[in-house]
């Protein structure tokens, strides 16, 4: 790649944020070099200035420890889902032979002559080749001054291993007959009778735990783009010298004719040669109404047609489609989105290298005082037994495990520990209109007869005359003559005349079913003022009208509309009670998008926007210094939901906008949204307060380790007890239950 431009290095290695952290301040010593990584994505976006060559880059980021290359030079294998299958193969090994470790441990009437051999035969391979990948990051970071997550852990495996092998091969522990109990009335230089396999295996199969949930979380991270890639079609129907063949959609070249019948996706963005139909753009635009489109008109690849056929000719193929360019805009926003850095890495940098500079402080004052090899080991391992990061590993995935499972009950996806912060900080929320607060399909609205026996008749012509159609205002006038009425005479003679009006004959007679325009140039009917003046009513409320005719005189006006789900006007309620200012956000019209948000008590106000400028609209809130978040179900959402510093996705969307979002709501509900919202809060304030306890617990008694009346079977019940109280701390959040609606 030539310097002086942008480019995405993939890399590989890292283990937390703190990882990131590190390889982006190196990238940024170098002269003219301005990158950004990435934890969750994997990427680093680096400038490369003229001078400096994309190598200089990924040989700084090697150098540090990580592993770096160009998307293009990257085996094509799914390395995320990999990662997870090692994970899930080593956790549940590891937890297979901790089990009979800890029980062995735990219950003294269990444990035969040589039980400890046994344990330590289970026991030893999880706390090396289980606890292998805590091992090796912990080196990395070693060789380059830092200390992580994984330092932690390391370091709190090794010193309980370290401690039981001492113990059984220079101690009493590895005596015939050796049992295990608590003593919590200490001895200076105690403990050389005492194993802490227990504590070893147990540590790792938690965090191994922990670790499998992040990995499968962040698998998910690329899974929008693989989505809009499925929007497309794949194959279509090429025209050319009046032949029609099947082809892949990859082969169409830019001015190449494709036939798109009804019911098919358009293959790629064009403009038609021949042909009218009503295209729906739901999936991309949002507007609830189909478009009619004809002759002249441009039309975008993965739109669906409706109605009649069509011919259209390719102007924009592959990477240069609006669906392509949708799925950059994805991108980018998720590779911008910072990373909130878990609490427990922004002190592990500080918290290990004092207490492994305490316990070696430990160990020379013993010493220096004479109280001998023993007693100086014993309480130097107690110092880093009693810092053991058991607790400080379960406070995230415990909290997390029990919140999300809790949400999921409730149809409440929680993507990661990441999700969490935001919703603590948002004070404002961004609502899309289409399948969001409404239930974006079109319905019946009202039924105006005027010149005719009654509205049930005008309503019972109509629909019989519009059951000949696919068109979507058809199929809502036919469903809603059919909930009123129960059935329908039979139509014959059906004809439609796409984008304008469809003809049928009914009991004999002749039922014009259309726009005004068409009634007037093709059949020579006014529409008296009356009517006029409801169609225009109807309209200004966002509805859409159409009008019924036969035996030469107009007789009424019908109006379908896209209706507001039951719960949104509750839903938007309860953001304000949750301190968040609601906004609606759509594509559809400003007279649609008003009524709409007058209906659910919304005041501001932003439509006919496109979906690059959904996202545009969130950026200027954030400048402004609002924390966002959005709330959609379409593609057109998509770029918003990756841009908004807290993304929720309807679960009746599309796979796109769930893979881009933070929160998915399984319920097509607002309030699920809101409730959504406060399990985040309530959980990311337990993984708080387990954080806090857990550091709590394991600082008041380091004091007590480093003066020798804390041996190191202590440290581990203080170890244990810190990790009862997380784990009690957190199925708390079992007892959370949504609001009523009322």
């Amino acid at each position: 790649m030539a310097a002086g431009q942008q480019v995405d290095l993939l890399v590989g290695g890292m283990t937390c944020t703190s990882c990131a952290a590190r390889i982006e301040k190196k990238l940024n010593r170098m002269p003219g070099v301005a990158a950004t990584v990435n934890y969750a994505t994997e990427k680093a976006s680096v400038f490369v200035p003229a001078g400096t060559s994309v190598d200089d880059a990924i040989k700084t980021i090697e150098a540090t420890g990580y592993t770096a290359a160009l998307p293009a030079v990257v085996i094509e294998k799914d390395a995320a889902s990999l990662e997870v299958a090692s994970l899930r193969q080593r956790l549940l090994i590891s937890a297979a032979l901790t089990l009979p470790v800890i029980i062995l441990s735990m219950i003294p009437a269990l444990q035969f002559t040589n039980w400890q051999w046994l344990a330590l035969t289970l026991a030893a391979p999880v706390a090396t080749w289980g606890a292998w990948p805590f091992h090796r990051a912990a080196w990395v970071n070693a060789r380059h001054g830092a200390a992580t997550m994984d330092t932690l852990v390391s370091v709190g495996v090794l010193a309980a291993l370290g401690w039981s092998l001492y113990a059984l091969f220079f101690g009493l522990a590895g005596m015939a007959g050796m049992t295990m109990s608590f003593t919590f009335s200490a001895t200076p230089g105690s403990g050389a009778d005492e194993i802490y396999l227990e504590v070893a295996s147990a540590v790792t199969v938690f965090i191994l735990a922990g670790r499998y949930a992040e990995a499968r979380a962040k698998r998910n991270s690329g899974a929008a783009l693989r989505a809009l890639l499925e929007l497309g079609a794949k194959e279509t129907t090429l025209l050319r010298d009046g032949v029609e063949s099947r082809i892949s959609t990859a082969l169409l070249v830019v001015g190449d004719q494709f036939v798109v019948r009804p019911g098919e996706k358009i293959a790629t963005d064009g403009v038609i040669v021949d042909g009218s139909s009503a295209i729906d753009a739901s999936l991309l635009t949002g507007e609830s109404v189909p478009l009619e489109v004809g002759p002249g008109d441009s039309v975008v690849g993965a739109t669906l047609n409706s109605g009649g056929r069509l011919v259209v000719r390719a102007t924009q193929v592959g990477a240069n489609t609006e669906l392509a360019q949708i799925g950059r805009l994805v991108e980018q926003a998720q590779t911008g989105k910072a990373e909130v850095q878990r609490l427990a890495d922004r002190v592990s940098g500080i918290f290990v290298p004092i207490v492994i500079g305490l316990a070696l402080a430990t160990l020379a004052g013993w010493l220096l005082v004479g109280a001998g090899p023993a007693m100086a080991f014993t309480a130097a391992v107690a110092t880093l037994i009693i810092a053991c990061p058991c607790a400080l590993g379960l406070a995230t995935p415990t909290a997390l495990l029990v919140g999300t499972g809790r949400g999921a009950q409730l149809g409440i996806l929680i993507k990661g520990p990441q999700v969490l912060e935001s919703t603590r900080r948002v004070d404002t929320i961004v609502l899309d209109k289409t399948g969001t607060i409404t239930t974006g399909r079109m319905t019946l609205a009202t039924v105006n007869a005027y010149d005719c026996d009654s509205e049930d008749e005008l309503l019972r012509l109509a629909g019989a005359a519009e059951s000949g159609s696919e068109h979507p205002i058809a199929r809502a006038i036919t469903a809603g003559a059919l909930s009123r009425l129960g059935s329908l005479p039979a139509s014959s003679a059906f004809a439609s005349e796409q984008g304008l009006g469809v003809q049928a004959t009914v009991d004999g007679r002749q039922i014009l079913v259309g726009r005004p325009v068409w009634l007037l140039n093709r059949w020579g009917l006014n529409v008296p003022s009356e009517m006029q003046a409801v169609m225009g009513t109807a309209e200004g409320d966002g509805k859409t009208a159409v009008l019924v005719a036969w035996e030469g005189r107009v007789r009424g006006v019908l109006t379908v509309s896209d209706t507001v789900k039951p719960t949104s006007v509750a839903a938007v309620a309860r953001f304000r009670a949750l301190g968040l200012t609601p906004l609606l956000v759509t594509g559809d019209n400003l007279a649609v998008a008003q009524s709409v948000a007058a209906e659910v008590g919304i005041t501001d106000v932003t439509a006919g926007v496109l979906p690059a400028d959904k996202a545009r609209v969130i950026r200027e809130l954030q400048a402004k210094g609002h924390v966002v978040a959005m709330v959609g179900d379409g593609v057109n959402d998509a770029v918003a939901l990756a841009t908004a510093d807290l993304g929720i996705a309807m679960g009746s969307g599309t796979d796109v906008a769930i893979e881009a979002s933070d929160l998915t709501l399984m319920r097509s509900d607002l309030l699920a949204a809101a409730d959504a919202i406060r399990l985040s809060r309530r959980t990311l304030a337990t993984i708080k307060a387990n954080l806090f306890w857990a550091f709590a617990y394991n600082v008041a008694a380091i004091p007590l380790a480093m003066a020798g009346l804390l041996n190191p079977l202590i440290a581990g019940a203080a170890m244990a007890l810190s990790s009862v109280f997380v784990v009690t701390n957190s199925l708390r959040l079992r007892g959370f239950r949504a609001l009523p609606t009322a």
